[in-house]
């Protein structure tokens, strides 16, 4: 079995502190996909996992084994490098069995198992070929394969697709996807891309300097962020950040924004939301509740109209990205490509207040989601 456990894991250097007593349970078969900024930890969590960085203090269990002083050889892991790292001098057939042929594997299993890794990754025509007469996917193809061939339980991968194009990068990521359920395997991917990460994992870990923020699905992470750092790394554009106060009247509790009462939906936790009456909060929506017309599955109660002005529009192709100026702030709606809008318009849009966020602006955590603790979150 390769479950892996975090337990109180950190990782120093010297006086600074990298990785802060982290906790995380990822399950047997699981693609969890660790994401966050540059510098954020997440590629040095990786490598502690991996045996290539040592732990600091803590417990890190791969299955029920305690791996701490276990040598990276020993692990039963495989990592497929941001960089590749394939012997320029070797074909690609030797590439992918020099790990096989240290271990002294027999002749006839080595050759065996490259032949079935190129199959699977389409790469059989590539075999005589040395990494210099390769693509970047071709490349990136080869360093799966040499993982593939040792038959691990896990499969680490350090931004393995930053190199690549934007078009190749959807293409392999599809693949690493379609791989993962056919090897049934343990996958743990590092990213600074949330497309990747929203597209590829079971469950996301998202870091922030040395800690781990939140730990869910890619559609939990999306609608119930923890706190204001994930609500805006998660989500293209990032969600809009406005300053509002909570009001209650007749109907129920408002927020005050510009002049304008959002009436907020009265399905939200009223005990959440009580503490903060006549208390100034930040109130999140995403660009795509932004709608040039009402949404007609949308209950009534829950929409309200917002006037701004276009700065910029940016056509996306399937979509329009409106920068608008709205009661002082800089906001950005989705809408249709074919709104017909052109700059320094004035315009009326109708925002869906039934996905609202709001968040506490001295702590900016969720008010209305609590976190959870890392290894129960949201079962894949």
């Amino acid at each position: 079995m390769a479950s892996i456990s975090l337990r109180k894991l950190r990782k120093s250097y010297g006086a600074a502190t990298v990785i802060h007593d982290i906790d995380l349970e990822i399950r047997d078969k699981e693609f969890v996909v660790f994401v966050g900024p540059s510098g954020c930890g997440k590629s040095t969590t990786l490598r502690m996992i991996a045996g290539l960085a040592e732990v600091s203090d803590g417990e890190l269990y791969i299955g029920e084994d305690l791996v701490n002083d276990v040598p990276s050889k020993d692990r039963d892991i495989a990592m497929v490098f941001q960089n590749y790292a394939l012997y320029p001098h070797m074909t690609v057939y030797k590439n992918m069995a020099f790990g096989l042929a240290l271990r002294k594997a027999k002749p006839d299993d080595v050759d065996r198992k490259v032949r079935d890794a190129a199959a699977i990754l389409d790469i059989e025509h590539l075999l005589n070929r040395k990494p210099k007469a390769l693509s970047g996917g071709q490349r990136q193809r080869v360093a799966l394969g040499r993982a593939m061939v040792r038959n691990p339980e896990v499969f680490l991968l350090d931004e393995p697709l930053s190199n690549l194009d934007a078009k190749l990068r959807g293409t392999m990521r599809a693949e690493i996807t379609k791989l993962h359920k056919r090897l049934d395997a343990t996958f743990i991917y590092v990213t600074h891309d949330q497309i990747e990460a929203m597209t590829m994992a079971d469950r996301i870990v998202v870091m922030k300097d040395g800690h781990i923020l939140q730990v869910d699905t890619p559609q939990r992470l999306y609608d119930q962020p923890v706190n204001m750092f994930v609500a805006g790394f998660i989500g293209a554009p990032q969600m809009n950040m406005l300053p509002a106060t909570i009001r209650r009247r007749e109907t129920g509790f408002v927020a005050e924004f510009d002049g304008t009462e959002l009436p907020l939906p009265a399905t939200l936790d009223a005990a959440r939301i009580t503490p903060y009456l006549d208390r100034e909060v930040v109130l999140g929506i995403r660009p795509e509740d932004f709608h040039e017309i009402a949404p007609p599955a949308v209950d009534p109660d829950h929409l309200a109209q917002l006037s701004g002005k276009v700065e910029l529009s940016e056509l996306m192709g399937a979509e329009m990205h409106l920068n608008m100026r709205l009661g002082g702030q800089d906001v950005i709606a989705r809408v249709s490509p074919r709104y017909a809008v052109a700059d320094d318009q004035q315009v009326d849009l109708v925002v869906d207040l039934s996905n609202l966020h709001l968040f506490d602006p001295e702590t900016q955590e969720s008010i209305l989601y609590a976190p959870t603790p890392s290894g129960t979150q949201a079962a894949a």
